[in-house]
């Protein structure tokens, strides 16, 4: 599979590379990389082909958003695309009256919350001042589910849908932005919102990957026959389908339970029987289905970046695949290469 052929989006007419890049890193995500490190990152992405750059103004406080537009900038323009959220407002605050966790030495801004239709506004202004770039294709509602804001979840949802919804329409009525959607960490979030709203992508955090399917049942065949463009993070699970069943590998960002460290090496077990990466098994699978246009690894390492790119240009048998059906290791409905 050629991860930087270019997939186009039914409704936008957007073109993105198979494998974009998710810039969470670049905010200091868990631990801190040097602007040199970032800058290197986003050349050595652009030179190997990637033209899809994902970020957020909640990464690192400012601080991916600002490192994109940093790197991207003398770029061609028209040769890119580029995705970011709104749902948090920044304001300049002391470093030392900032809780930056999980991100290491942010930007000295705070964020709160504001989905209104104002604050969307506002923060489509600021991401552009922050990344010196003239506009943005992809803009994505931030976090409008259960893990995010927990028992407050139907409340901010609602207000997400009656004022942050209605900005965005409006700025891709006025072609301001190319595509509208919303990212989240579920499911049923997302098909609420492209339920409720004409959006026309949505990014998915780890509820579609080889070991987690249930997005087949209702969300994916509603976005297939919809056209709504799926951008896939997450694709490891948090890390145990990088890393494999190994001591301390995380599952959506906590120790993997027993049945998952399981499941996986039962999986672990037909690559090597087939010869197959289990990373590239974990990317390739996900971007099988016609509605995932890309998907987006985080990268916080040239040599974890060219890894990435290998991993897709690994090539898989499609007994690979049969295989792992006739084993009920992947459901029998999943679509692969």
């Amino acid at each position: 599979m050629n991860p930087v052929a270019k997939q186009k989006w039914p409704r936008s007419g957007l073109e993105t590379t198979v494998m974009g890049f998710g810039a969470a890193q670049l905010g200091n995500f868990f631990r801190p990389i040097t602007e040199e490190d970032a800058a290197a990152l986003i050349k050595s992405a652009w030179d190997a082909g990637v033209r899809y750059f994902d970020t957020a103004p909640s990464y690192g406080h400012g601080l991916s958003e600002a490192r994109c537009g940093q790197g991207l900038r003398w770029y061609p323009r028209d040769q890119l695309v580029l995705s970011t959220k709104v749902g948090r407002l920044l304001k300049p605050r002391k470093r030392a009256e900032i809780d930056f966790a999980p991100w290491v030495d942010g930007l000295p801004f705070e964020w709160h919350f504001d989905y209104s239709y104002d604050g969307t506004m506002r923060s489509i202004e600021d991401s552009l001042q922050r990344m010196g770039l003239a506009h943005i294709d992809i803009a994505l509602i931030h976090e409008v589910d259960v893990y995010t804001h927990g028992s407050r979840q139907p409340d901010i949802f609602e207000a997400a849908m009656s004022g942050a919804a209605k900005a965005l329409l409006r700025l891709r009525d006025e072609g301001v932005v190319k595509s509208i959607g919303v990212g989240v960490n579920e499911c049923e979030a997302a098909r609420e919102a492209i339920e409720r709203v004409d959006f026309d992508c949505l990014l998915l955090a780890g509820r579609y990957t080889l070991i987690e399917q249930d997005a087949l049942d209702t969300l994916l065949p509603m976005c297939e026959q919809w056209q709504v463009s799926v951008i896939v993070g997450g694709g490891y699970n948090s890390g145990i389908l990088a890393t494999g069943a190994v001591a301390g590998a995380k599952y959506n960002y906590a120790p993997a339970p027993e049945p998952i460290l399981d499941r996986v090496r039962r999986i672990e077990q037909v690559c090597r029987e087939f010869n197959v990466p289990l990373k590239s098994a974990s990317l390739q699978f996900v971007v099988g289905h016609p509605a995932i246009p890309t998907i987006i690894p985080g990268v916080r390492s040239l040599a974890q970046l060219d890894e990435n790119l290998r991993t897709f240009k690994a090539d898989i048998p499609p007994e690979f695949w049969v295989e792992l059906r006739r084993r009920e290791l992947i459901r029998p409905d999943a679509p692969t290469h």
